[in-house]
């Protein structure tokens, strides 16, 4: 398997864990609170690395920072929210480096409204530019 499918099928899978997760979410259980916030952390780093793939794929090079590719991606038509994107990557910075259970809390929030359909959309964006 190619490099950008294999890295397309570990976004998918990663997804598919993340929607579990909420699936089962208590936001008064701090394991389950911690555990959503590590799946969405997961997620998004498969989901940027996913995307550079397939522009190295499509010869566009010189993409090495989730930035500079959620900017492509944006250009590309892939994603249509480029400041929520960049918010997601925000808050995945901020949840790796520190941890302070209010914002946690509120990054849980954004991930349940927001950042899962966001991943979904692009899920699907990502298939059909592969055509499968």
């Amino acid at each position: 398997m190619s490099d950008y499918k294999q890295k397309y099928e570990s976004y998918k899978n990663a997804l598919t864990r993340l929607n579990d997760g909420i699936m089962k979410f208590d936001q008064t259980n701090d394991l389950l609170r911690d555990g959503l916030i590590q799946r969405f952390e997961f997620t998004f780093e498969l989901a940027w690395k996913a995307l550079k793939a397939i522009f190295e794929e499509e010869g566009l090079t010189g993409l090495n920072s989730p930035k500079t590719v959620f900017r492509e991606a944006f250009s590309a038509g892939l994603i249509e929210k480029d400041e929520l994107w960049l918010a997601m990557l925000s808050d995945r910075n901020t949840t790796a480096h520190i941890y302070n259970e209010q914002l946690a809390i509120e990054i849980c929030t954004k991930i349940i409204k927001e950042y899962v359909c966001e991943l979904d959309q692009l899920k699907e964006q990502i298939k059909m530019r592969m055509g499968i």
